[in-house]
Order: C-alpha cells, then structure tokens, then sequence
C-alpha cells in the first residue's frame, strides 16, 4: 500500500483518479472504475471524481 495519494502519470484513463485511490488502498482498478460508475447513476460520483481531480496532486 502507497503512502501518499498522488495521481500517476501512466496507468490511467481519464484523469487518474482512480488509478490513485487503487495504488493508495491496494484495491484492484477495475473495482474502484465500477464504484466510481454506480455511484455516477446515482448522480454523486461525477460530483466526486471532480473534486478529487482537483484536490490530488499529479505526481511528479
């Protein structure tokens, strides 16, 4: 498990947010894309993975 919560610059789709929060807890991509997806159809998670693109720093 990653210490810091820094978006990476190859492993990623769209912004790379969930490739961080993946690295950060050890979950599988996949999972966390699919949590991002149901919680999009219920109308927060564009909501969420917005403020998180702005709040996790890009790795350098």
């Amino acid at each position: 498990m990653a210490t810091t919560l820094v978006r990476p610059r190859n492993g990623k789709l769209l912004a790379g947010v969930c490739a961080a929060l993946a690295n950060r807890f050890g979950l599988p991509k996949f999972l966390v894309r699919l949590g991002f997806i149901v919680f999009g159809l219920v109308g927060v998670g564009e909501l969420v993975y917005i403020a998180l693109w702005i709040i996790i720093p890009k790795q350098p």
